[in-house]
């Protein structure tokens, strides 16, 4: 490894010399992924933003960059011992794909809430998966212990020098396909990509801004970044799984302190926009954590100086899931409308209301009839209804028409 910056804490940082070896390594193993433009965003950044599409790597995200790394830089009598690892999924897949490649023998620990797809891909890997408690961190513990009693190497998801060397490749990547990029964005949950991006990009170009972004409820660098130490947040709650991690490490904190110019946060309401968007205008099936950054961008697009690279970092998604995020997604961008009425409780009301609903042009989702609760008068009944609408205008088309039909109308 070649000669580090040091950081005021003394934890030497990962060079742009380590993570060319990393692409070295990774020659014929890694898919060199595409960079897409994102026109819809484009127009509201003001100028161009790409996305670099990890979602489409082998094992559906970065993570094979790091892991095969890490173990094929393992002595053969260390890779003889088997690995362990602990991982929500994408971790796992690319660890197990890549100890399958190297002839390694892998065991995976995985929450027990791990999505179903990334559990099932994990084992047609190769890996041999022990599901472990409610969180990453518990899993983490577990194959600490794993390795401890058994002797396989422990292979960290993000806090160790060969898995940020590889993960900075997509940095590289990025570079060689948008030279002129200025802002590089990329999600945060341990902090190994943004690490190793933020490594490899400031390596070439110093004035290229990056920015980690993590999920706003499961938030660990603001706090350790102010206290100057990793510290561990006490819950966690996100639909991003991927990027859910309690605490960073000491690299991992000392490579974002040193690098990385801003970490932002994104609500759960900015990443089903995102994951949206994504669907319906980039064609891209992605994963909560994947488009923690496409989120920053579309939450606060006047932030970020074009042009602009969003790292779509997976696209491991469980299908149901998908489904519920697509529709909080619709509701946080408009296109849900739930809607309390009050009317008069005598036949046709309802056929009235929603008569009124489809002449503004909006399709009814679901309708209730509620006449016996003690909030409302006696010959009054109230309907519950939601509604897909075209947007937020179309949204208050339906409510004005509403009001002029003489309904008293309250938003749920």
């Amino acid at each position: 490894m070649s000669e580090p910056d040091v950081p005021a804490a003394g934890v030497p940082l990962i060079s742009g010399a380590d993570v060319e070896a990393a692409a070295a390594l990774l020659g014929g193993v890694v898919r060199r992924t595409p960079m897409w433009h994102s026109r819809g965003l484009a127009d509201r950044v003001g100028g161009p933003v790409w996305f670099k599409c990890e979602n489409l790597q082998r094992t559906g995200s970065f993570k094979i960059r790091g892991a095969y790394t890490r173990i094929s830089r393992l002595s053969d009598a260390e890779r003889a011992r088997g690995v362990v690892a602990a991982s929500a999924g994408n971790h796992a897949q690319g660890v197990a794909l890549a100890a399958r490649l190297l002839g390694a023998r892998a065991t995976v620990f995985m929450p027990e809430s791990a999505p179903l797809p990334k559990l099932a891909a994990t084992r047609a890997y190769g890996a041999e998966v022990q599901l472990v408690g409610q969180t990453l961190t518990e899993a983490l513990l577990a194959a600490a212990e794993y390795s401890e009693r058994t002797g396989s190497v422990f292979i960290h998801p993000f806090d160790h020098p060969d898995v940020i060397a590889g993960q900075g490749t997509v940095g590289l990547e990025v570079l060689d396909q948008c030279p002129e990029a200025a802002t590089v964005v990329v999600g945060a949950g341990g902090g190994g990509l943004v690490s190793g991006v933020a490594a490899a990009v400031k390596a070439r170009r110093p004035d290229i801004r990056v920015v980690a972004v993590q999920a706003e409820t499961a938030a660990a660098f603001p706090a350790s970044l102010a206290a100057g130490r990793p510290v561990a947040l006490t819950s966690m709650a996100t639909m991003a799984d991927g990027i859910a991690v309690a605490c960073p490490g000491d690299l991992t904190l000392a490579h974002v302190r040193g690098l990385v110019d801003e970490v932002r946060t994104v609500t759960e309401e900015d990443l089903s926009r995102a994951l949206l968007f994504c669907l319906e205008r980039a064609k891209l099936v992605v994963e909560p954590a994947g488009v923690a950054a496409v989120a920053a961008v579309l939450a606060d697009p006047a932030a970020f100086a074009p042009p602009v690279v969003a790292i779509v970092s997976g696209g491991n998604i469980d299908p149901v899931l998908l489904l519920k995020v697509v529709q909080h997604g619709m509701a946080a961008a408009g296109r849900y409308l739930s809607l309390r009425l009050r009317v008069p409780d005598r036949p046709g009301s309802l056929a009235a209301v929603l008569a009124e609903l489809a002449a503004v042009g909006a399709n009814v989702l679901e309708v209730e009839h509620e006449r016996t609760a003690t909030r409302l008068d006696v010959g009054e009944v109230e309907v519950f209804v939601v509604l897909e609408t075209r947007g937020p205008d179309h949204a208050d088309e339906v409510l004005s028409a509403l009001s002029r039909a003489g309904y008293s109308v309250t938003k749920d």
